[in-house]
């Protein structure tokens, strides 16, 4: 391993930087790769909600023609061996920019969707052009290289998934990383202070979903209402909170309403301590039934040694498992995940002994460190040829 291997200069490619679960993927990871001892720019908008967190900041204008055009400028400049691009609209831009800038920038994709390009031209020529793609779960690398069916879904961008022509070699699964540093479990003084902060009362089991409600389905959380009633009948001593923020907000009001779920119920918007939102929650549940590459926020719970009752859907097994306290139920089944919900509850929360195994194999698994190695190792077998 070379010096100029390890100090090669990386950029990442960015054009949102606004907040949501790729661009704080994105920023991770440059982190770590910064730890490694790679220098990493980052290219993108300079007034975005993330553009003060993203290092070494190049910007770049809102207008896509002009996005490759500054790219490649930049890429001559800085002489990067690598033009790394995470969303999806970024894809084409890497390439042509990179083309452009005649240094020959090796190109890396990052698919963080469970979902397949929806312009044909992208399907037949994106990926083929790229000198890897790194798919965030095996789920993934399977819709790009074999497409995906599910015709019996309510969610009819589930119905089919189309293959991308591409060299299944060029395919490579690294998982998510996570901040295992900032994710690991606390004592019960802080678990306390956690629940107190969101009114949880002492001897109320705490169920929650975490993430966004955008229309139609958001992450399920309208399933998870639905077992919540009866989970209530059931265990009348239950909290069911649901933390983020959607276009879904009113439509659940009214599911908590019809349920009969008025006290017991609630909304809490976008929470500013995950750490302390996870340990205030007894168990947290992930009733997906869209589409989901590899959630984060599973990884996030079993660190903090929380179980986890999750859909048996996509990537989510694979994030799941390396923690693999909790359950994995049908999707969509909300007797199912209401009898699980009561099952969990009325099991011993897992020991300190349990919490600890759980934190160290998400560690070993789907750490930054961990993630950031992966890639960084990717990149040296590029740059090798």
């Amino acid at each position: 391993m070379t010096t100029s291997a390890l100090t090669a200069r990386v950029i990442m490619l960015n054009s949102r930087l606004r907040g949501g679960g790729t661009d704080t993927q994105c920023l991770a990871l440059a982190q770590g790769l910064t730890e490694q001892g790679w220098e990493v720019l980052t290219a993108g908008p300079d007034s975005a909600p993330l553009s003060a967190e993203a290092p070494a900041l190049q910007a770049l204008p809102r207008f896509r023609p002009l996005q490759v055009a500054a790219l490649a400028g930049l890429l001559r400049r800085s002489r990067a061996r690598i033009v790394h691009a995470h969303h999806g609209d970024d894809y084409w831009t890497a390439l042509l920019a990179a083309q452009l800038a005649q240094t020959r920038p090796k190109v890396v994709f990052s698919r963080h969707l469970a979902k397949s390009p929806r312009a044909a031209i992208s399907r037949r020529h994106l990926f083929a052009r790229a000198d890897a793609i790194i798919a965030v779960s095996d789920f993934v690398r399977r819709v790009l290289a074999e497409g995906h069916r599910d015709p019996a879904s309510p969610v009819p961008e589930r119905h089919f998934r189309p293959p991308c022509f591409l060299d299944p070699r060029k395919i490579h699964v690294i998982h998510t990383g996570i901040d295992t540093r900032r994710f690991f479990p606390r004592d019960r003084a802080f678990t306390e202070a956690a629940r107190r902060t969101l009114g949880l009362k002492p001897g109320e089991t705490a169920f929650g979903v975490v993430g966004g409600f955008d229309l139609p389905v958001g992450k399920g959380q309208r399933i998870f209402l639905r077992a919540a009633r009866e989970v209530m009948r059931r265990l009348p001593k239950s909290s069911f909170l649901l933390a983020g923020t959607g276009s879904m907000e009113a439509t659940l009001e009214e599911d908590i309403h019809h349920h009969g779920l008025a006290g017991r119920a609630r909304l809490l918007g976008q929470q500013p301590d995950p750490v302390a939102l996870h340990h205030a929650l007894d168990i947290l549940v992930h009733p997906q039934i869209a589409t989901e590459a590899f959630p984060s926020v599973v990884l996030e719970a079993h660190a903090c040694g929380r179980p986890v009752i999750a859909s048996r859907l996509d990537g989510i097994p694979e994030a799941w498992a390396p923690g693999a306290l909790g359950h994995l139920v049908p999707p969509g089944d909300a007797g199912e995940l209401a009898a699980t919900m009561v099952g969990q509850a009325e099991h011993p929360s897992p020991t300190e002994a349990e919490r600890t195994a759980a934190h160290a194999r998400v560690a070993a698994e789907a750490s930054l460190p961990v993630q950031a190695r992966k890639v960084g190792d990717l990149y040296r077998r590029l740059m090798a040829r």
